[in-house]
């Protein structure tokens, strides 16, 4: 009891310590953020953008899918180029080109090398110096500089209307004909360009680097690697290692308490199904029909990086553009994910306090339809406002917010979180005889219940984001949802699930699992909260991001080190009695949870976590190696695993297919392997060696990505994706199977079972 006292106490500060620092270093960004100035004008006085061209110029982004048309500071979709990577490069050629004129009369090509270092360095000088004035809001440039960003603005407004002469270069970055149809929209457009392009570049006040700490790579402007970036790296492998090596100490010096002897029979065909638990599995119907949807659309969105705007010859760009389907697919990842575990939540509340509230069957479908029309509504919503038809606010707050996975119209979000809160509202109700009861397993079922009131109140952090939210702060509450709502609690949440769910089949001691979910979620949140910043070494934010973000993001690793065991552990309980070969495949879908949490949130989320690193590869396809096998591979399989827990009690051995969810899980985990090695990390290595060959932009060219070699790559990604489709194809075969055992003519003996 000591032992558990001392954890809660530990957890406790821990989550008020780890959120102190990231609410500071919040204050930190909000007051070190780059300014956007009231006006941007040539030194004869000439006004090229103001203030509301570049927030205004957000907004048109935002409009149009944001962040599923290429990328800014790094952050987007890896088709399109990183959109300030692509000026900056531009603005120095064209600059240098303007300099070769005036100096040699000679194009810049054609001089010397020492002739073009002389010039890149008055380029340098040029460029990265601050002139900003905080006085009167105003940013001047050289006159040479004002005839680029001019020059520059008409190439952007022409890309991103239906001027033919970029016929060819849309299809190459997957771009609708006349992205934009207003003139004014895509003039302001090229204004938000510029300003987030011009943070890249300059120096903060005081500082010998810029505002997103020489990010990107580009060495014509000196945009280089500080010693920050290699030093804080360093230190992040040393303190991994230090971690590591204290936790398998203090694991090695546990007293590991023999497991109990399992019953005879399984104690979950005794268990009272309510009601309210039998409305439940419609939310696993959907969450797998979801999860459909979102692999079809997969499929399609990858195939555009061959065919920008068509399907197999088919012009489905024009009824859904890459930014649409992008959109969708990375939205129902976290759509059906979340109605997985929401549906677990709803199932596992009545029977841990074996109480079922009045009204508790109507709460959960009424939620259900709800969540139906929010997915729906926000579909049509993102779907509407990639056609550009809407004004800008419209298209805020019931069409696109831009920003990856966030991307659902305002009211969308608000209603979502209001269906989370109502979700919250009837977990509570039916937990609470279980919270007030003082049996062995409470500390689990009170950080089931703690994760649940997280995941019920921090997606409103969301809401933090406002309609002209400087792009630096929208970065750090996006990042709070992404990461902390959906990486972090969910986490949190699946953890003490699992483990009640071993203690209610008699599999492990209640007071192991208290302990062990305590220390977990200690060990976790330890790293996972400020290992937020990660995300935010480039976005605008001051140095001590870094420095905050590497160190802890590196602990985020040291829960890893011991994953074998707990995969181990899981395999092994899947054995302890013959009747637990009923639930042979949910324990074999945690495995794989175990596997790819190991592989793609250890091996792969390290690969990216060192700010050296990440400072070459953000954006490329390693991080989207990262995303699939980390958030599938995590959080899919234990979705998975979690529903086919929940539906085992409900669904008569007539129905229940074992030869299915084997072949689905074969088939998921095969089809994502090869996803991973075949397509992902292949094209990743191609596009870090170009980023060292010649800049960050010439990773995310059309050079690169439409080259030969990448597209015949893209190409080996067909068979994993037949193969993952044919995974999801099994799943949702055996749902319709099992829901057969739902219809009022099909009862099932010997199942102690409450008709609807």
């Amino acid at each position: 009891m000591k032992s558990t006292k001392r954890i809660w106490q530990a957890l406790f500060a821990v989550f008020i310590c780890s959120f102190g620092v990231l609410l500071y270093l919040g204050s930190e960004i909000y007051q070190q953020a780059p300014p956007i100035p009231e006006r941007i004008q040539s030194e004869s006085g000439q006004v090229i953008f103001t203030k509301e061209d570049i927030e205004q110029g957000q907004l048109v982004w935002r409009s149009m899918g944001g962040h599923q048309n290429g990328s800014i500071w790094g952050h987007g979709s890896l088709l399109a180029p990183d959109w300030n990577a692509d000026w900056l490069h531009r603005e120095a050629l064209a600059s240098l080109e303007l300099l070769a004129k005036a100096v040699y009369n000679q194009s810049y090509k054609s001089l010397t090398v020492p002739q073009q270092k002389y010039l890149q360095a008055q380029l340098q000088q040029d460029i990265r110096a601050n002139r900003y004035n905080p006085a009167t809001g105003e940013i001047t440039v050289s006159e040479n500089r004002a005839q680029v960003i001019l020059s520059l603005s008409r190439y952007y407004q022409g890309l991103f209307s239906a001027d033919p002469q970029f016929t060819a270069l849309r299809e190459q970055y997957a771009l609708k004909e006349g992205v934009l149809k207003d003139k004014q929209r895509a003039y302001r457009l090229s204004a938000f360009f510029f300003w987030s392009t011009w943070a890249t570049v300059t120096e903060r006040p005081g500082k010998d680097i810029s505002y997103t700490s020489n990010w990107p790579y580009e060495p014509l402007v000196a945009n280089e690697p500080d010693g920050d970036l290699l030093g804080w790296s360093m230190f992040s492998i040393i303190l991994m290692i230090a971690g590591i090596g204290a936790l398998v100490w203090y694991h090695a010096s546990l007293k590991h308490e023999p497991l109990p002897t399992p019953s005879k029979t399984d104690p979950l065909l005794s268990l009272d199904i309510k009601p309210s638990q039998r409305a439940v599995f419609k939310y696993f119907l959907t969450a797998i029909g979801l999860f459909l949807l979102q692999i079809t659309l997969g499929g399609i969105t990858a195939h555009y990086a061959v065919e920008g705007q068509e399907f197999y010859g088919y012009p489905l760009a024009e009824i859904l553009p890459y930014a649409v389907t992008r959109t969708w697919h990375t939205q129902l990842a976290v759509f059906w994910i979340a109605t997985a575990w929401l549906g677990t939540g709803l199932f596992i509340a009545p029977a841990l306090s074996n109480h079922e509230p009045k009204f508790q069957k109507l709460g959960v479908n009424v939620l259900w339809v709800a969540l139906l029309v929010v997915v729906l509504g926000s579909m049509f919503g993102e779907w509407y406002a990639a056609q550009q038809i809407w004004d800008l606010d419209t298209s805020y707050w019931f069409g696109h917010q831009g920003y990856e996975f966030v991307d659902l119209g305002r009211i969308w979000q608000i209603l979502l979180l209001a269906g989370l809160l109502i979700w919250l509202a009837l977990i509570t109700r039916a937990i609470l005889p279980a919270l007030s009861d003082n049996h062995e397993h409470r500390p689990v079922v009170m950080v089931l219940f703690l994760s649940s009131v997280a995941i019920g109140l921090f997606y409103g952090v969301g809401l933090m984001m406002g309609k002209h939210t400087h792009l630096a702060i929208a970065e750090y509450w996006r990042w709070w949802v992404v990461h902390l709502w959906v990486e972090g609690f969910f986490e949190t949440f699946a953890a003490a699930v699992v483990s009640l769910l071993f203690v209610r089949l008699g599999l492990i001691r209640a007071k192991s699992a208290n302990t062990t979910v305590l220390f977990t979620t200690v060990i976790f949140l330890t790293g996972g909260i400020i290992g937020t910043l990660h995300h935010l070494y480039f976005g605008g934010t001051p140095t001590s991001v870094i420095a905050w973000g590497a160190s802890f993001s590196a602990l985020e690793v040291v829960p890893l080190a011991l994953i074998g065991f707990e995969a181990f552990e899981s395999y092994k309980l899947g054995q302890a009695s013959p009747w637990m070969t009923r639930y042979k495949w949910a324990i074999m879908f945690f495995v794989a949870c175990s596997f790819w949490n190991l592989v793609g949130a250890g091996v792969f989320g390290f690969l990216i976590n060192p700010p050296i690193s990440l400072y070459y590869i953000q954006g490329l396809n390693i991080t989207a190696l990262h995303a699939h096998t980390a958030f599938m591979g995590v959080y899919g399989m234990l979705g998975i695993g979690l529903i086919l827990f929940c539906v085992r009690p409900m669904v008569s051995e007539n129905y229940w297919n074992d030869k299915l969810l084997k072949y689905a899980f074969w088939t998921l985990n095969l089809g994502l392997a090869m996803m991973a090695f075949m397509s992902l990390l292949p094209v990743g290595v191609i596009q870090f060696n170009a980023v060292m060959e010649q800049g960050y932009w010439y990773a995310r060219s059309p050079e690169i990505i439409h080259s030969a070699a990448v597209e015949s790559l893209v190409w080996w990604r067909l068979p994993g994706d037949v193969v993952f489709a044919a995974g999801g194809g099994f799943i949702i075969l055996f749902m319709l199977n099992a829901l057969r055992s739902f219809l009022p003519q099909k009862t099932t003996p010997g199942l102690t079972l409450n008709q609807e």
